[in-house]
């Protein structure tokens, strides 16, 4: 099992810092979300400060933008760092792609990724083997690629994409044709067991591929002080809030906590809802284990479901070294 670190929501002068530590501790990638900042542009300063560690998305709201600005971005990242790039992807949901973004919502969210992700494969080959664009699908018709606009080949083409979900429609898509799948932090191991995987493994034999070419990296939450606890119960009420979230809380028999959840942010009751997650829930959700029993107590909740962990705390350069180094240690193989 692969360990990886999450980077935290910071400005671009502080991610050489956390980039070369993450080195250091020995981690084997670096992701960047997309929350308050772009999610591409720490890659190229990874790219300057490391030798080793790879960087991922996790996610680029891939809804937010056409596949020509995911081919191009990807492209270069995955040049610039001599193929240590993973372009992970996510959909996010229908308020934020349209009154964030300004961007249409599809008809059907599963066709529109499969297409999105087809057509910036479409423009790598082009780019590649100088064979003409020509994609033509529901969402989108390309085919205009001439050689002033082609950036022309890498030493690193094949470019691993990985899509991010929660429910059986992208799992089953990432199975069918994605590198590896994300797994969102709502989530239990019952969850993957007996949903998650199942379907990925459907999605890959319908398209001559197993399970294990798709690479499950889980993003983990745990537990180790009160105040984690507190930081865990918030992230869950809020994840769980969602409605396409729903099925996780429904297999455990909290669809009507779920559906609670929803009602207190919708009324904004952001301080309330923390409130609704009980112990069992928590526990459920979120590993609760001292420090020192942590990293085995992670190889064994999550063997067999999981080919990458990232704990779900922001790794930051200088702040609780040993129990990072530790975690490291006794969880991560080297690629």
């Amino acid at each position: 099992m692969l360990l990886d670190a999450a980077l935290p929501p910071t400005p671009l002068n502080a991610v050489p810092a956390i980039a070369k530590a993450a080195e250091e501790v020995g981690f084997s990638a670096l992701w960047s979300t997309e929350t308050i900042h772009d999610p591409f542009l720490p890659g190229a300063l990874v790219a300057e400060y490391t030798q080793r560690l790879s960087f991922g998305t996790s996610v680029a709201i891939a809804f937010a933008r056409s596949p020509a600005n995911l081919a191009y971005m990807a492209w270069d990242l995955a040049d610039l760092l001599d193929g240590r790039f993973i372009l992970g992807l996510g959909t996010q949901v229908k308020a934020h792609i349209e009154r964030r973004f300004g961007m249409p919502w599809p008809d059907s969210v599963v066709g529109k990724l499969r297409e999105q992700i087809l057509a910036v494969r479409a423009f790598w080959r082009a780019w590649q083997t100088g064979e003409s664009l020509n994609f033509r699908g529901e969402y989108y018709k390309l085919t205009l690629m001439s050689p002033f606009f082609s950036p022309g080949p890498i030493k690193h083409p094949e470019i691993p994409i990985y899509i991010a979900g929660v429910n059986k429609g992208l799992a089953r898509l990432a199975g069918e044709l994605a590198d590896g799948f994300l797994v969102h932090p709502l989530h239990s191991p019952r969850y993957l067991q007996q949903v998650i995987l199942p379907v990925i493994e459907a999605g890959a034999n319908k398209h001559a591929r197993t399970l294990a070419d798709v690479s499950i990296s889980v993003s983990a939450f745990v537990v180790t002080t009160p105040e984690e606890s507190d930081f865990v119960r918030s992230q869950i009420a809020f994840y769980a809030s969602t409605p396409s979230y729903r099925p996780v809380m429904a297999l455990h028999g909290w669809e009507d906590v779920a559906r609670e959840l929803s009602k207190l942010a919708a009324r904004r009751q952001w301080g309330d809802m923390p409130q609704l997650i009980d112990d069992e829930m928590l526990e459920t959700f979120a590993l609760v284990s001292p420090t020192t029993d942590l990293a085995q107590r992670l190889r064994e909740r999550y063997a067999g479901l999981a080919d990458r962990l990232t704990v779900y705390l922001p790794f930051t350069a200088g702040e609780r070294d040993e129990f990072w180094s530790d975690l490291v240690e006794g969880i991560g193989d080297r690629d």
